[in-house]
C-alpha cells in the first residue's frame, strides 16, 4: 500500500517514516508540510492511504481531505495529532481512524488495518461538519485547482456551476451559492440572485444611462449588476464601509 506522510513538522514525517518502512506491505512514496502539499503529492504519486497532521499551518488535514474527495480515486485518510480533545471521537464514530502522537507501532498496524477497509462513503463522512475552507477547488483535466478564499473577487452561479473569479484566474466549482453563502458569512456580499461578491474588494457603485446599476470591484474588470431588490442593501453596506 502507498503510503504519503503529512506533518508540518519534519521530525515528526522522519519517525512515523522509519516506523512505515518497517511494517510489511506498506511503501511510503513521498511526504509533504501541509494540506497544499498534500493535495499536489497526491496527484502526482496516487497513494493508496495518506497518514495526515490536522493541525498544521495554511491548509489544515480537515480542508485537504475534503478536496481529495475530487480526486477520480481518493486515498484513505487517517489522521494523526497530538491533541486529545473531543474531535478525536467525531473522527471515529464516523469510522476515520486517527493516530494520537506519540505513535506506537502497534496502533499504526491497527490503522493501516482499518484504512484497507475504507471506501469513499466513509471518506465523506469527514467533509460535512469540517471548519470554513481557506481554498475553493475545483477540478481541470484531472487535475485539482485551488483559489485562497482570500483571493476570490466574486462569486457567480451559472447553470450548476459557481465561476470563482480572482484577480488572476477563473475556476468553475460545482458548490452551490447559497450553501458558499452560508459558509463564508460576512466575507461575502449578495448582489444578485445569482452573484456575491467579496466585500472587501467593493470599489464603488456605477448607473448607466438606462439606470441600471453595476458594482465596481478591485483587481478585475468585470462589472457585475446589482438587482434591485438588494440594492439599498448594498448601498448600506458601502456607506458602512463594510
Amino acid at each position: 500500500m502507498k503510503c504519503l506522510v503529512v506533518d508540518d513538522e519534519l521530525l515528526a514525517r522522519e519517525r512515523l517514516t522509519r516506523m512505515l518502512d518497517q511494517l510489511e506491505g506498506c511503501e511510503v512514496c513521498g511526504e509533504a508540510a501541509d494540506g497544499q502539499q498534500a493535495l499536489d503529492q497526491a496527484q502526482v504519486l496516487v497513494p493508496e492511504l495518506i497518514l495526515m497532521d490536522i493541525r498544521m499551518p495554511g491548509m489544515d488535514g480537515l480542508e485537504a481531505a475534503r478536496h481529495l474527495l475530487k480526486l477520480d480515486n481518493p486515498p484513505a485518510v487517517v489522521f494523526t495529532t497530538a491533541y486529545g480533545d473531543h474531535a478525536l471521537e467525531a473522527f471515529e464514530a464516523q469510522a476515520i481512524d486517527y493516530l494520537l502522537k506519540p505513535i506506537h507501532p502497534e496502533r499504526l498496524q491497527q490503522a493501516l488495518e482499518k484504512a484497507r477497509r475504507l471506501n469513499l462513503v466513509q471518506l465523506e463522512n469527514i467533509s460535512g461538519d469540517s471548519d470554513v475552507r481557506t481554498h475553493l477547488c475545483a477540478r481541470n483535466r484531472g487535475n485539482l485547482e485551488l483559489v485562497p478564499v482570500e483571493e476570490v473577487v466574486y462569486l457567480q452561479a451559472d447553470q450548476k456551476y459557481v465561476t470563482v473569479r480572482s484577480a488572476t484566474r477563473k475556476i468553475l466549482v460545482e458548490d452551490a451559492l447559497k450553501a458558499l453563502e452560508e459558509e463564508f458569512g460576512d466575507r461575502f456580499l449578495r448582489i444578485h440572485r445569482n452573484a456575491l461578491v467579496a466585500v472587501q474588494c467593493i470599489r464603488a457603485l456605477e448607473k448607466d444611462s438606462q439606470g441600471h446599476v453595476s458594482v465596481v470591484l478591485d483587481g478585475v474588470e468585470e462589472r457585475l449588476e446589482v438587482s434591485r431588490r438588494l440594492l439599498p442593501e448594498v448601498r448600506r453596506n458601502i456607506r458602512n464601509g463594510a
